[in-house]
């Protein structure tokens, strides 16, 4: 599970950049939150947990494991997840999403796909 879940990050990144180059912001923000959350959940297996595919236990679970016990990822990734997901939701649900918010959003989530591969996958 591991890996298919970091392969869905990847390609989920893949994808929010694919999108966000043809302007498409509001499907860029989706799969740019969904590319940081997947890589979460590969995190989680790869210390041997079975995450429920629940996005606030998710985040809560993966911030509990790695940040506040572990402390193998900085503190500054923290609020990732639940920032990612505030973009996603407003992309989704609300009045969109900027072109610059998602800017941002594709690099924090890029900045965190790249780091939790490096250090923990």
């Amino acid at each position: 599970m591991k890996e298919s879940f970091k392969n869905r990050a990847l390609e989920n990144l893949e994808a929010a950049e694919l999108l966000f180059d043809n302007e498409k912001y509001n499907a860029s923000a989706n799969r740019a939150y969904y590319a940081a959350f997947h890589i979460a959940i590969a995190a989680l297996f790869s210390i041997g947990l079975k995450p429920t595919i629940d996005h606030r236990s998710v985040q809560a679970l993966f911030v509990d494991m790695f940040i506040n016990k572990r402390k193998i990822i900085s503190s500054d990734f923290k609020k990732y997840l639940y920032d990612l997901q505030n973009v996603r939701n407003t992309a989704d649900y609300k009045d969109g999403a900027s072109k610059k918010i998602v800017s941002k959003q594709l690099k924090k989530s890029k900045q965190f796909v790249e780091t939790i591969t490096k250090v923990i996958l």
